[in-house]
């Protein structure tokens, strides 16, 4: 009898959580989240420790629901939500103890994590069904969460290879680094440019065309492929 009753709660669970990401709600608190993150909490940090904590917690949270949600195997969903909570505890870890090593695993884990959550809110965004707000607050989610990965990426090359990346300003600690280097590779993906970071090793500046060229292609392949949706819909109709 328990049993039964543990799977049937197990089973309302799940129906709230697939309710919550097929509307607009899910993908509105990922644009919310990223947005603050990037535009508020990175660049001034006036929040402190446990502002970003609070939203770091709010993405992990969600990473979580949406990697129970998506349409994929269980292996892959274990695979997913193991490494989103080993990941956030290194990432916390670095924090608080910042050594290489952490700041390293850190930053492998940052690209990783963020590069799964793409994944996850492409299958949520091109789920079945009509093409509709959310859809396109998807495409806005895997934009930011593309271009934080990037910048993980620029921190730990930077790490590995001191002095990858001329600073105009250079940054007297690891959080105005960081700040920075979210900076650069949301001028480099929109293919701004404005000269203020320069990357001069020669991986550093492989991932800045890497980058840019994906600034340029994913919007476009989107585009299109929500445009061939509406009217594959509008065809069924």
């Amino acid at each position: 009898m328990s049993n039964g009753s543990q799977q049937s709660r197990t089973a309302i669970l799940h129906m709230h959580m697939s309710e919550f990401w097929s509307g607009d709600l899910g993908l509105t608190l990922v644009s919310i989240s990223l947005m603050v993150l990037i535009f508020v909490i990175f660049p001034l940090r006036q929040t402190g420790l446990s502002g970003r904590f609070f939203f770091d917690l709010v993405m992990v949270t969600l990473m979580i629901s949406g990697a129970l949600v998506v349409s994929q195997s269980r292996i892959v969903t274990i695979i997913t939500v193991a490494m989103v909570v080993i990941g956030a505890v290194v990432l916390w870890a670095s924090r608080f103890y910042p050594s290489p090593f952490l700041r390293h695993a850190g930053s492998v884990f940052s690209i990783i994590i963020l590069l799964l959550y793409v994944r996850i809110v492409l299958l949520v965004m091109f789920r079945q069904g009509p093409v509709s707000w959310s859809r396109i607050q998807g495409g806005v989610c895997a934009y930011l969460l593309i271009g934080m990965a990037w910048a993980s990426a620029f921190d730990l090359v930077e790490q590995i290879h001191p002095g990858s990346f001329h600073f105009v300003s250079e940054p007297t600690n690891m959080d105005q680094l960081t700040s920075k280097l979210i900076y650069f590779s949301f001028a480099t993906l929109t293919t701004v440019g404005f000269g203020d970071v320069l990357p001069v090793y020669p991986f550093a500046r492989s991932l800045a065309i890497a980058e840019a060229i994906v600034g340029q292609l994913f919007p476009a392949i989107l585009i299109g492929a929500l445009v061939a949706m509406a009217m594959q819909a509008r065809a069924k109709s």
